[in-house]
């Protein structure tokens, strides 16, 4: 029997899987070796009776259960793996059978072979591949044909123009999704669906990127063939990188910027977002212009750090979006798991949790580890303030951060007062705004915004004393402070009117 013997970890093992490919369909595909192995070994499994030659496997445990017990593939086939660990391990040998071949799209095998603990034996088979390369008359090497999760189509075919061969397109919402990925697409650019390869019901269609999910009811043997699109899919981000590339190579100003140098441009970019957002008016849609104009800016300025970082080869856009990508999913388990949340509060306590174990995880310098040191003043105090009170050290409730204040503006007042050191004072002076924030956070109340708010709002009224005061043709330097005041209160009093 041609088989090829593969081991985790080189050493013998007990517990042996061995895994063949049921070919793609019809009894033909299915080759001598893969019919030994099944007749050979008598503890069977297979991961889905859904399959035309999957009968070949007498008295066969099927997975089909686990599709209907989790609510991702990636869950499914996780726990097909598991459980076939387990089998063979109790029983010392399993065949485990595949509809196509065990190398092609089958991530329940990929997981056994990174499993340490059993020996995986792969029986090659005929995959819908070799059909398809026939029916389609070309060379997949010579026309470079990428091949394609459907499931994955948006990120696995980003920047691509084709030719794409789109498989896994087993239900009607795959293939919208692979429609909605190429917004661009003209809708004339010519698709081939690929249904029931080498069975008596066969299908070849050559349609259109408009009409492809509209010509068949899909399943599980269904593929697709994109020889090219006039835009490539997710173009847009795709271009962006090609350009940043390009400008860090022939701009003799972004050749010459290191991550330090460009620390300024990201946070001036970050206001000018939030000055955006402040702007935007649910009634104006152009206000929006501004928004999508400021987002680019930032958007730049995280695609020009990963830029030098991957021409450094440390790292590429492509982590960075993986990382974040990897980050949520772990930290919403009530979308990806079984965990529950019926509230804001529940997430947030979720969230939480699960930023601590994985601060635990790490190995950290210190309790801060993690606080941006460069954040702006009042934010930086308050995650400090936080961490700390995530170790017990805080007051149990706001009584103690009033009196805190009173406490350090006393000590302020007497360090001013003595005027021996302006250093004393200027740390008093701190003492007394750390205080304040600690309050903010009692009180539920962002420190920053309150500032902010604050501070706009005597913006807005100074204005108006400006304007109130060149009405009555006062001079503001040469005014006293009792007209000022007078102003400044005229001007309070009318806003308390409206």
């Amino acid at each position: 029997m041609a088989v090829s013997s593969l081991t985790s970890s080189g050493t013998p093992m007990t517990a042996q899987i061995t895994i063949v490919g049921l070919g793609p369909g019809s009894l033909g595909s299915v080759n001598t070796a893969t019919l030994q192995a099944i007749e050979k070994i008598t503890t069977r499994f297979v991961r889905t009776t859904r399959h035309p030659t999957a009968h070949l496997v007498a008295q066969a445990v099927s997975f089909d259960d686990e599709y209907e017990r989790h609510e991702t593939f990636e869950a499914v086939y996780t726990a097909i793996a598991k459980r076939l660990a387990d089998e063979a391990h109790k029983h010392g040998e399993i065949l485990y059978a595949v509809p196509g071949s065990p190398l092609v799209l089958e991530q329940t095998v990929q997981h056994l072979l990174n499993d340490k603990t059993v020996e995986i034996t792969l029986v090659p088979a005929m995959s819908f591949l070799d059909i398809a390369w026939n029916e389609l008359q070309i060379d997949p090497v010579d026309a470079s044909v990428r091949l394609v999760d459907g499931h994955r189509f948006a990120d696995l075919a980003a920047g691509e123009r084709g030719p794409l061969l789109v498989a896994q397109c087993h239900a009607q919402w795959v293939l919208s999704n692979i429609k909605l990925a190429n917004e661009s697409a003209l809708g004339d650019e010519p698709v081939v669906i690929l249904h029931h390869l080498g069975l008596e019901d066969q299908r070849v269609i050559h349609t259109t990127w408009e009409n492809f999910d509209r010509e068949i009811e899909p399943d599980h043997l269904t593929t697709l063939y994109i020889p090219q699109l006039a835009e490539p899919i997710a173009g847009e981000m795709a271009r962006l990188h090609v350009l940043s590339r390009r400008l860090r190579e022939q701009c003799p100003w972004d050749r010459e910027q290191t991550h330090d140098s460009l620390v300024r441009y990201l946070l001036e970019e970050t206001y000018e977002v939030v000055d955006a957002i402040n702007a935007l008016d649910v009634d104006d849609p152009s206000t929006d212009e501004a928004l999508i104009d400021e987002l680019g800016d930032l958007l730049y300025q995280v695609e020009f750090h990963a830029t030098i970082a991957e021409q450094q080869g440390r790292f590429s856009i492509a982590d960075v979006a993986r990382s974040i990508h990897d980050k949520l999913v772990r930290r919403h388990p009530h979308i990806f798991t079984n965990t529950d949340a019926e509230s804001t509060e529940d997430v947030l306590v979720t969230w939480e949790s699960i930023k601590q174990k994985e601060r635990a995880g790490k190995t950290a310098k210190s309790v801060f580890a993690g606080v941006a040191a460069a954040a702006p003043s009042l934010m930086y105090a308050s995650k400090l303030q936080k961490r700390a009170a995530e170790h017990g050290f805080d007051w149990p409730n706001s009584d103690g951060a009033y009196d805190k204040i009173a406490e350090e503006l006393a000590e302020l007042r007497q360090a001013v007062r003595e005027e021996l050191d302006p250093q004393k004072s200027r740390m008093e002076l701190g003492d007394v705004l750390f205080s304040v924030v600690n309050l903010s956070r009692h009180l539920g109340i962002d420190a920053e915004v309150a500032l902010r708010l604050a501070a706009e709002k005597f913006k807005t009224r100074f204005e108006d004393v400006v304007k109130l005061a060149e009405q009555r043709n006062l001079d503001l330097s040469t005014s006293s402070l009792e007209q000022l005041d007078a102003l400044w209160n005229e001007i309070k009093k009318n806003e308390m009117l409206k």
